[in-house]
């Protein structure tokens, strides 16, 4: 599966087939600077997603597979 398959955070933390720590690798991918959109600090866009997502989402993403490994 390719990763342009997901649009936002929760959708890689929802995927079936991944275990938590590739979850995990691919959101911190995507929480890089260098997706970061020019003038909003707040927000990042991954190549392949056709939306900007927030910090927020980010964190919420994390929080929900920090709570979903336990």
């Amino acid at each position: 599966m390719s990763l342009s398959h997901f649009q936002y955070p929760l959708d890689v933390v929802h995927h079936p087939q991944f275990e938590p720590e590739v979850k995990r690798s691919i959101l911190a991918s995507w929480a890089s600077d260098a997706h970061a959109v020019e003038g909003k600090p707040a927000l990042w866009k991954q190549p392949t997603v056709r939306r900007p997502f927030s910090v927020d989402d980010m964190m919420n993403a994390l929080r929900h597979l920090d709570g979903s490994a336990r």
